[in-house]
């Protein structure tokens, strides 16, 4: 119960978490209205930055999710042109990520990391589909033990102004392991050949967790 009321708050977090605490104090000071709603404020990115424990099927057959949030859209195209892989078919997941939700994103199955690429873009509201052609954008591409591309995009959306990589290339991944994070509100891009789906269109994701395609 406790780390369900106060999980774990990511790195990213602490100084945004000091921000709105030391503003909140001001606006205490003003008036108790005002402090109130600095409190609901500060409650709020505590909440966005949590980083709670979860726990992956561990099983190669399967790719979990990279985000939480609901899967906006499923399609089968090119690879980035980014990477190299345009002349390959993948399937598409997109997974938007709401104010709401946890925005820790995890590595959907082991392998290892073969490229980083980030890309400079607009701020577009990432749930709109050209978002992954236009907007701000970080690359990971996991190859994993088949020699298969498992291909994670972070993409910012109209307010998050932040994306947060801690894969580096040549790094050895494990399955719902954290890879990085988006600050406030965006999306996760994830390719991937040689799977079949297991979700659809407007389903709820966890990251680390639901199973989105299996061999």
């Amino acid at each position: 119960m406790i780390d369900f009321l106060l999980p774990k708050l990511h790195k990213e977090g602490y100084r945004f978490l000091a921000i709105a605490a030391a503003i909140t104090f001001i606006l205490l000071l003003l008036s108790n209205f005002l402090g109130i709603i600095g409190l609901i404020l500060t409650v709020w990115v505590y909440y966005f930055f949590r980083d709670p424990e979860r726990f992956s099927i561990n099983d190669e057959s399967y790719l979990t999710s990279p985000a939480d949030g609901v899967i906006s859209q499923i399609l089968e195209t090119n690879g980035p042109s980014e990477l190299g892989l345009e002349n390959k078919k993948f399937t598409r997941v997109s997974i938007f990520m709401n104010v709401f939700n946890c925005h820790v994103n995890r590595v959907p199955n082991s392998g290892k990391v073969s490229q980083v690429f980030y890309k400079p873009g607009k701020y577009l509201n990432a749930s709109f589909n050209k978002a992954s052609e236009k907007n701000e954008r970080n690359y990971v591409n996991i190859l994993n033990s088949d020699g298969g591309n498992i291909i994670l995009v972070q993409i910012a959306g109209l307010i998050a102004r932040r994306i947060v990589c801690e894969a580096n290339e040549n790094d050895e991944v494990k399955q719902g392991s954290r890879f990085g994070i988006i600050r406030f509100g965006s999306r996760v891009d994830m390719y991937f050949e040689k799977y079949k789906l297991l979700v659809q269109v407007n389903q709820k994701t966890i990251a680390g967790e639901t199973l989105i395609a299996k061999k």
